[in-house]
């Protein structure tokens, strides 16, 4: 069995879904953090220098692994040349 499959087979369970539905906003600030320093062909330790940082750091909030504050992500935009926006829908 490939990892595709594994995940295919985990999330046909309710409560797998839903849990995994639950992390659905982390995974795409994930996927937004490494979509903007690929976009600015930038490595994490260049992103890390940017910000004043180390590059444990950056990995770590690429992979999801920390809280960061809402001036850690926008340091890490601008460091990658972008500037955030913040969007706010009604839950129905």
């Amino acid at each position: 069995m490939n990892l595709h499959q594994l995940k295919q087979k985990a999330l046909s369970n309710p409560a797998v879904k839903s849990e995994y539905d639950k992390l659905d906003a982390e995974f795409q600030l994930a996927d937004a953090l490494i979509s903007m320093r690929n976009r600015a062909k930038l490595t994490q330790e260049e992103i890390a220098m940017r910000m004043g940082t180390q590059k444990s750091n950056v990995s770590r909030l690429e992979r999801g692994n920390t809280n960061p504050s809402w001036n850690t992500i926008q340091n890490y935009a601008h460091a990658c040349g972008f500037e955030l926006e913040l969007n706010v829908k009604e839950i129905r």
